[in-house]
């Protein structure tokens, strides 16, 4: 019995010196899959509470933990509404991480704890805040005809609008026909897109375009690519993720994007060191370190930083109306062009007008003529399923194999989010919400009964902005 006791004693005191190891090891070097999903945490909760107005509690409950992942269940979140911050730490106590809110541009992660260094990337007066007008929408929020009563009834169909749908709009002719909103969420709450900020990102580059501060054959594109195989890079290369750069997008582990985007205060030094795999044009590979690569690229051709900062907002959403659109910048200064844009629903749906007029706004060219075209033309390393400006042509499968129109592309993220652009019918669709990719949603049903409850499929659109 003695002896019995003995042992017990010796394993209550193993047990015991594995947990302080244990925890001592969380404190002084956690893992790194913990400090990104503390990271995203942060920032989650960061965006939501500071630019949407959400509480915090209920961020981290909805947006946070409730898609399922166990780890992120067991982060907790502070918020410092003094310092404007926000710090994670898993079960309260292990791998800090923190998000810091710049007026005007968003929240970034700060994975290195240096607060100074992220206020000092952006020592500038942010954009003001434009106000919305109570003209008719898109030119203003004013609220026009009655619904459409059977797309309306699409869209409260659970089936076809998927789970935790957060909004949905659907603009016919350059009028909004039907909208819906998700229990919390209305028409004036800002919404991150996730990958379709890629879209966007570009759109602001081919504003440069127009200016002629930059084309699609301009490479030698960065200053640590001079001298090796990678200044053959074009923008067209980048622009179609044919760089031929190596770039991990699985999200499932600590891989180059999680690291990038919650493990490095400046996010263009994984992708911009990353080695060459392939020769530029001749593999496909998805890549938001490439969007985060044309954000700092063409942030470098506007002339300077000041400019740089306000350049979105001056070039891109303040002619098209877009009061809401914040486009958030990385811990050191770069526009997160892969992921951070938050806008509400109307203002996404502005958007994809813009684009469904081939970036012509009252009767302006803001976009050099076929610049649209290239977001709807496939590149061939992509098997057709990507196009020559960061949209898609066939996510989750080709537009015939749907029974949708061929002219269709696609704005997609993370989560659940979508916005179809169709010109033969003048309809643009947007769908935002939280539906994990395991649940299975696709848009394309949606899109499809929208289109069958059209009355006439191709009947001429109208300008947004004109009368």
């Amino acid at each position: 019995m003695r002896f019995v006791l003995r042992v017990l004693k010796a394993l209550a005191l193993l047990l015991v010196l594995v947990v302080i190891a244990g925890t001592g090891w969380l404190f002084v070097q956690p893992p790194e899959l913990l400090r990104v999903g503390d990271g995203y945490a942060a920032k989650i909760v960061c965006s939501n509470v500071f630019i949407a107005g959400r509480e915090a509690d209920e961020v981290l409950r909805d947006d946070v933990q409730a898609p399922g992942n166990p780890l992120l269940r067991l982060m907790r979140v502070g918020v410092d509404r003094d310092n404007d911050r926000v710090t994670a730490r898993f079960m309260g106590l292990f791998a800090p991480s923190y998000a810091l809110y710049r007026s005007g541009l968003g929240c970034t992660t700060v994975p290195d704890g240096d607060f100074e260094a992220a206020a000092k990337a952006v020592p500038f007066d942010a954009p003001p805040r434009m106000e919305a007008s109570d003209a008719l929408w898109p030119e203003g929020e004013g609220a026009g005809n009655e619904p459409d009563k059977t797309i309306a009834a699409l869209l409260a169909d659970a089936r076809l609008a998927g789970p935790a749908m957060r909004a949905i709009v659907v603009v016919r002719s350059g009028r909004i026909v039907a909208e819906a909103y998700g229990p919390g969420f209305s028409a004036k709450t800002p919404l991150i897109g996730w990958s379709m900020t890629k879209t966007v990102n570009a759109a602001i580059l081919g504003r440069l375009m127009l200016d002629g501060k930059i084309s699609f054959d301009d490479d030698h594109l960065l200053a640590q690519w001079k001298n090796d195989e990678r200044a053959r890079i074009k923008v067209s290369d980048l622009l179609g993720m044919e760089s031929g750069l190596s770039f991990n997008e699985d999200y499932g582990d600590v891989a180059d994007v999680t690291r990038m985007l919650y493990l490095d205060p400046d996010m263009v030094s994984l992708p911009a060191n990353a080695p060459m795999e392939a020769a530029p044009g001749q593999l496909f590979r998805y890549s938001s370190g490439t969007a985060v690569l044309l954000s700092r690229i063409w942030m470098d051709r506007v002339g300077n930083a000041q400019a740089a900062f306000s350049y979105p907002h001056d070039a891109l959403f303040s002619p098209l109306g877009m009061t809401s659109a914040v486009f958030e910048v990385d811990a050191r200064g770069t526009f997160a062009g892969s992921s951070y844009l938050y806008a509400t629903a109307h203002d996404w749906a502005r958007f994809g007008q813009f684009l469904l007029q081939d970036g012509v706004w009252n009767g302006r060219w803001l976009l050099p003529e076929g610049f649209v075209g290239a977001m709807r033309t496939p590149t061939a390393a992509s098997n057709g399923r990507y196009t020559q400006g960061q949209a898609w042509l066939a996510p989750g499968g080709p537009s015939a194999a749907f029974g949708l129109p061929e002219d269709t592309f696609w704005l997609t993220g993370h989560d659940g989010q979508s916005m179809a652009i169709v010109p033969s019918a003048g309809l643009v669709v947007v769908r935002l919400g939280l539906t994990p990719g395991w649940l299975g949603y696709q848009p394309q049903p949606l899109l499809k009964a929208i289109l069958a409850a059209l009355p006439q499929a191709g009947e001429p659109q109208q300008q947004a902005g004109s009368q």
